[in-house]
Formats: C-alpha cells, structure tokens, sequence
C-alpha cells in the first residue's frame, strides 16, 4: 500500500493532548496515572487507521487501549475519529515497536494485538517481521508473566512462520484458528484488511500465545 503523506498531521494530533502522546517515554510506569484508572492496559503494534482499537476500545471501555502506529501520516486518522467520537480509554503514539522497552515498564501491558503485520516475504528480512524473536523478547519485557500476544493475519506464511517462531522462542498456544470467518466468534472486531480480505474469500488465521513464565 502507497503511504500518502500528510505534512499537516504531525501539528493536527500534537493538538489534539487528551488523545496523542508526543512524549511517551515521560509515562513510562504513570499509564495508570495517564488515564486515571488501573484497568488492565492493552496495545495494538500497527494499528493502521485504527478500526480494531476503537471497536475494542467501545466494546470494553473498563479496559484502557493504547493504539502503537509507526507513521504519522496513518495514526492522524485515528485521532481524527476520536476527535469526531472521544473514547477516554484511549491513547496513540507515532513509535517503533522496537523500543517498547523505553516507553513501558515491566509488567506495565497486559496484553499485546498483532494485527495484520506486514508480512516481510523474504528471507532476507526476516527480522523485520513483528513476530521475530526480538520482536518476542520485546513484548515479553513489558508484559506481565504469563503475557499474552493476540495475532491475526490473512497471510498462510507468516502465520506458519510465526507459530514456529513462537515455539522456539518457548511460547505456547492457548487458541489456534486457520478459518476464523468459518464460526466466527460474537465478540470479534474485524479490522480493515480483515474485512477486505474476508470479503475476497481468504481465510483469516488467528492464534492467542502465551509466555511461558520464567522462575
């Protein structure tokens, strides 16, 4: 997908303090003091223009939703819909999910969304993959013991690659499904791709991965 630039939106979301944080690394162990709660704290790693968050974040508003997106050009779209509709449970950062680490605490997540990542085919870049084993060492850094990684994906190899992945890494599989639109689950919010996909006849493949917990 062409990324269409947007010089204005880095000024838009910096306006817009009650919902884009341009300086997450000063929360680092204050999210519960940030939204004003201790509801569990879950993210999204690529976000994209936000219809997974938001329709997880209407669907369990005791649950605070941070929305991780790498370019502003994209996250502007979902801080324009919660301009137009606010949810208080809410936040979205412009960062690289690579420094996680620096940005929450220990323990500080609850549990983390990938949702639809690129897929990085070859080889060659197999390390960009957001289910690599840095990747993995990462959300396992700010996720309690026991952490869990919901991931979904319309692409059959990556999904392969990411349940070995996992495996070697030492994570185990809670729920597995290589045709979620086939029995799909009432309390399932599709995001974009997921519904253009679907749409085409492509099965969508979802997994829930667990950390093992370390003594």
């Amino acid at each position: 997908m062409r990324l269409r630039h947007k010089p204005w939106a880095k000024e838009y979301m910096e306006a817009q303090e009650h919902i884009f944080i341009p300086n997450p690394d000063q929360l680092k162990g204050k999210w519960a003091e940030e939204f004003g709660n201790d509801h569990p704290l879950f993210i999204e790693v690529g976000s994209g223009k936000g219809q997974f968050i938001l329709g997880m974040a209407k669907q369990y508003p005791d649950v605070n939703f941070i929305a991780i997106e790498l370019f502003e050009s994209v996250a502007v779209s979902i801080v324009q819909k919660l301009v137009d509709t606010p949810m208080p449970n809410v936040r979205v950062l412009t960062v690289d999910a690579k420094q996680l680490v620096e940005y929450f605490e220990a323990g500080e997540v609850d549990r983390v969304y990938l949702n639809f990542s690129d897929p990085w085919p070859k080889t060659r870049h197999a390390k960009r993959r957001l289910t690599y084993k840095t990747f993995l060492a990462t959300y396992e850094a700010v996720l309690p013991k026991g952490g869990e990684i919901h991931f979904k994906t319309d692409n059959r190899g990556l999904f392969e690659y990411s349940l070995q992945s996992m495996s070697q890494y030492g994570m185990f599989f809670t729920e597995i499904s290589l045709d979620l639109h086939a029995d799909e689950p009432e309390d399932n919010v599709r995001t974009e791709y997921e519904e253009r996909f679907s749409a085409l006849g492509q099965p969508i493949y979802r997994m829930e991965a667990v950390f093992r917990p370390k003594n």
